[in-house]
C-alpha cells in the first residue's frame, strides 16, 4: 500500500500539536512541587467539572475502543452493541461507591484503590494483592493503545513498528515531565477531533451510501451468509447468545471504574460534587460510542476490506483497520488527516494516564509498603516517574514482541481478571463485614476460574484453541443448553460466593481480623476537610500489624 502523503502530513502535524501541549501542561497550574504524588500523579487534586469530563471521557474511551467497537460490528454485528448499553447502565451503578471512594481518599490521601483496601481491611495481603491485579490488567490496556495508533497507521501506508515507538518515547517524555496535567489538557483537542470526526461521518458517509436502509440492507446480506449464521453473528441477537451479551454488558460496566486508570481520573476530581455531575453528563459520550458502532455497518456497506485481508484464502486481516479505511473511502485526504489524528490522538489520553495509575501502584503498594517504608513524597513521585516510562516501555515490548490478536486477548484476560477486586473495593466502601481471609479466598478462586474458562474457549477464526474469546459455553458446566455466558461475570459471582461462605465461617470462628482505620465520617467529607498524608500504617514503617 503507497503512503498517503497529505493525510500523512497532517497526522503529524497535529499530533505534534498535542506533545507541544504535553509539555506545555508542566507549567499549566502549577504548584510550588511537582515531587509528590498528588501533584504529579492526581494533578493537584483539584481538577473541576469540565476538565474532569474530559480527562474521563479521555481516559474511559479510549483509541481502541473507537476503532474495536466499530470492528466487532463489522464482524459480528449485533454482539458488538454491547457496548452501548453497558456504557449506560455504567454511571448510575458507579455513582454512589465512587463519590464515598472519593471521600474517605480525599481525607486519607488515598492514591490507588489498593491503599483504600490496605487501611480498610487492615490487610497488606490484600492490597498487594489488588495492586498487582491492576498492574496486570493495566498493562495489555496501554499496549492496545498502540494497536490504535497501528491501524491508523496501516491505513495511510505505514508499515512497521517504528512510527508507534517514536510516539511513545514522545508520550513517555511529556508524561514524565508533566504527570496527569499533560493527558488532562490534551483531552480538550482529542475529545474536540472525535466529536467533529463523528459529526462529519454520520452526516457525509450515509448520504454517499444511499442513506441507512441500504446500509442496513448490506449488513444484512452479509450476516445473513450461512457461515455468518453458523458463527452467531447477525443484525438481531440468536437465542445463544442474548445471555452472553447481557452478562458481557452488566460485567463489564462493574469492571470500567475498577481499573486504576479510571479511579485516578476520579480522585483527580475537586468535590464530591465534580465528581456527581460527571456521572451525570458522562453518558454524552455513550452517544457518541453508539454513532461510532455504526461505522462498522456502513463499512460493509462500503464494501472495506481489511489490511491483509484475502477472502479466497479465509484471512480475515486486520479488522481494526475498517474505521481508518473508511474514512479514507469517505473523506477528502486533508480531512481524513484529521479523522485519523483523532483516533491517534485519542490512544495518547488512556496511554498516559493508565502509565500514571500502574505506576501509582508500584511506588505506593509494592516499593513504599515492602523496599522503602521511609520514603518520602519526593522520592514517591521519583519512583512513579521512572514506574511509569517502565510501564509503557513494556507495553511497547509487548506489541513490537506480539501479534496484535495475542494483546487483544491479554487485554480480554485483564477484564476478567480486574472484577476479581470489586468485593474489595466496590463493596468495601459500603461495608466492612468481609473478613480479609475471606476475600483473598474469593479472588484466588474467583481468578483460577476466570482462567480456567478462558484456556476453554477457542477461536476458530484466528485458529486458536484457548484464551479465544470471553463467551463461555455453559455446556462446559454439564449442562444440556448452546447458551453462553460472560466469563468474567461468573468468575466475579463465584468469588462473591467463596468470600461470603469462608467470612461466614472465619467470623463464627472468630478468627482475628484487621483493624479498619478508616470512619464512617471518611464516607461523607466535602472538600475542605483535612488530608492526612503518610499515614505510618499504611507505608508499612513496622509500628503495626498487617498480615
Amino acid at each position: 500500500m503507497d503512503v498517503k502523503v497529505t493525510e500523512l502530513v497532517i497526522f503529524c502535524i497535529l499530533f505534534a500539536l498535542v506533545s507541544v501541549l504535553g509539555f506545555v501542561a508542566s507549567r499549566w497550574r502549577r504548584p510550588e512541587t511537582m515531587e509528590h504524588l498528588d501533584e504529579w500523579g492526581l494533578g493537584g487534586r483539584n481538577f473541576g467539572g469540565w476538565i474532569t469530563w474530559f480527562l474521563l471521557g479521555g481516559d474511559l474511551y479510549t483509541a481502541y475502543t473507537f476503532v474495536a467497537v466499530p470492528a466487532l460490528m463489522y464482524g459480528a454485528g449485533a454482539l458488538g452493541f454491547y457496548a452501548l448499553p453497558y456504557t449506560v447502565v455504567l454511571y448510575p451503578i458507579v455513582l454512589l461507591p465512587l463519590v464515598r471512594l472519593w471521600s474517605v481518599s480525599h481525607v486519607h490521601g488515598f492514591v490507588t484503590p489498593a491503599d483504600f483496601v490496605r487501611a480498610r481491611f487492615g490487610s497488606s495481603t490484600l492490597a498487594l494483592l489488588v495492586a498487582i491485579t491492576g498492574f496486570i490488567a493495566t498493562m495489555p490496556y496501554i499496549a492496545l493503545q498502540l494497536v490504535g495508533i497501528e491501524a491508523v497507521l496501516k491505513a495511510m501506508g505505514v508499515e512497521g513498528k517504528w512510527p508507534i515507538t517514536i510516539a511513545f518515547l514522545i508520550l513517555a517524555i511529556y508524561t514524565y515531565n508533566s504527570g496527569l496535567r499533560a493527558p488532562a489538557l490534551i483531552a480538550f483537542v482529542k475529545d474536540t477531533l472525535i466529536y467533529l470526526t463523528v459529526i462529519v461521518a454520520v452526516i457525509v458517509i450515509p448520504a454517499k451510501l444511499g442513506g441507512w436502509d441500504a446500509i442496513f440492507s448490506a449488513a444484512g446480506a452479509k450476516f445473513s451468509a450461512p457461515a455468518a449464521q453458523a458463527a452467531g453473528s447477525g443484525l438481531l441477537l440468536n437465542a445463544n447468545n442474548q445471555l452472553n451479551y447481557i452478562t458481557l454488558a452488566f460485567g463489564s460496566a462493574l469492571a470500567l471504574f475498577l481499573y486504576p486508570h479510571s479511579l485516578t481520573g476520579v480522585l483527580a476530581a475537586r468535590s464530591r460534587d465534580t465528581v456527581k455531575r460527571n456521572m451525570a453528563a458522562l453518558p454524552a459520550y455513550s452517544f457518541v460510542l453508539g454513532l461510532l458502532a455504526l461505522l462498522g455497518l456502513m463499512a460493509i456497506a462500503a464494501k472495506i476490506v481489511p489490511v491483509g485481508a484475502d477472502p479466497a484464502a479465509g484471512m480475515a486481516g486486520d479488522r481494526n483497520t475498517v474505521v481508518p479505511l473508511l474514512f479514507d473511502w469517505a473523506f477528502p485526504s486533508w480531512f481524513t488527516g484529521i479523522a485519523h489524528a483523532a483516533v491517534g490522538i485519542g490512544a495518547l489520553v488512556p496511554a498516559a494516564v493508565m502509565s500514571i495509575a500502574a505506576a501509582n501502584l508500584f511506588t505506593r503498594n509494592i516499593y513504599t509498603e515492602y523496599i522503602r517504608p521511609s520514603a518520602s513524597p519526593a522520592e514517591e513521585a521519583r519512583v512513579s516517574k521512572l514506574a511509569s516510562l517502565a510501564v509503557k516501555f513494556v507495553a511497547v515490548i509487548l506489541v513490537l514482541g506480539l501479534d496484535t490478536q495475542y494483546s487483544i486477548d491479554l487485554q480480554l484476560i485483564g477484564g476478567v481478571i480486574i472484577l476479581q477486586t470489586l468485593p474489595a473495593v466496590a463493596l468495601g466502601v459500603f461495608t466492612r463485614w468481609f473478613h480479609k481471609w475471606g476475600l483473598v479466598a474469593g479472588w484466588a478462586v474467583g481468578m483460577a476460574a476466570g482462567f480456567w474458562m478462558l484456556w476453554t474457549i477457542p477461536n476458530p477464526a484466528t485458529k486458536r484453541e484457548h484464551f479465544g474469546g470471553s463467551a463461555f459455553k455453559l455446556s462446559e458446566l454439564g449442562l444440556d443448553t448452546k447458551w453462553t455466558i460472560y466469563t468474567g461475570f461468573l468468575a466475579v459471582t463465584l468469588n462473591l460466593i467463596v468470600a461470603v461462605l469462608v467470612t461466614w465461617g472465619l467470623r463464627a470462628g472468630k478468627v482475628p481480623d484487621g483493624v479498619d482505620l478508616t470512619k464512617p465520617s471518611d464516607y461523607t467529607a466535602e472538600q475542605g476537610d483535612p488530608k492526612v498524608h503518610d499515614i505510618p500504617e499504611l507505608v508499612g514503617d513496622g509500628k503495626t500489624s498487617s498480615t
